[in-house]
This record gives structure tokens, sequence and C-alpha cells, in this order.
């Protein structure tokens, strides 16, 4: 059973790389969630995969800072928050039930607190020196 799971989360994982990396194309998908469920999955599938996705030059631009330093900039806030309220909207639409419909809202309360006060706002140029250890703000 441990080893299904495990190839259940390489999959995942792999998947979710896939997604992420067409965002880095496609405006229309975000990259960070995507590459964030990747790692999620590929530490608890493979530590061959995990190494691997770390040292690639996506998971570097896209998604080291965040998890070395919980910080994005203004725009990726945005951007995520906008991509998953649009993706939340449709079940509430389209969904009868009144408790679905509030647990989706509390979900969407949860997320913007999360984002507004748990993840730091940097300005670009002070993301990537942060993340080289170069942090020039004082």
């Amino acid at each position: 059973m441990d080893k299904i799971k495990k190839y259940i989360y390489i999959v995942v994982g792999i998947i979710a790389f896939i997604l992420g990396t067409i965002g880095v194309v496609l405006p229309i998908l975000p990259t960070t969630p995507f590459y964030l469920l990747a790692s999620f999955c590929f530490v608890r599938g493979s530590t061959k995969f995990d190494n691997w996705f770390k040292n690639t030059k996506l998971y570097k631009k896209h998604l080291e800072s965040f998890v070395s330093e919980k910080s994005m900039t203004l725009k990726e806030k945005i951007y995520i928050l906008v991509f998953a309220d649009t993706m939340i909207l449709i079940p509430i639409i389209i969904v009868d039930s009144i408790h679905v419909r509030i647990f989706l809202m509390a979900l969407i309360i949860i997320k913007f607190y999360y984002f507004i006060f748990k993840i730091k706002t940097v300005k670009k140029n002070s993301q990537k020196s942060i993340v080289k250890g170069n942090d020039y703000s004082e």
C-alpha cells in the first residue's frame, strides 16, 4: 500500500509539474500553485524526483523564493487569487447546496487571510536579492 501511495504522489507531481510548466508559457494557468503541488508530491513520493525538481531552473525561478522566504510579489499574489477564486466561483454558481456554498465562501476568506497576512509581499528586485542572501533592505 505504501508503494502505491508513492506512485500516486509521483504521478500527481508529474502532472502538476507539466501544468505549471504550461503555465509558464500560457498565462491562463498559474505556475506557482502547480509547482507547489508538484514539490509537495515529490517530497512524499520520491527523493530522486524531489532532488531533480529542486535543481530545475523552473523551480529556482518560480518557487525557490517562496519556499525559502514565504514571500511573493503583489502581481503573483493577485494572479493566484484571481485564478483560484474563478475556479471556486464555478461550483458556487453551479451547486444548489447552501452548505457547500458557505464552505466555499469560507475557503475564499481563509485563502485571502493567508495571502494577505502570512505571505510577505515584496518587490520583484528585492525578492531575488533575498534568495541570493543579499537582503539590502536595512
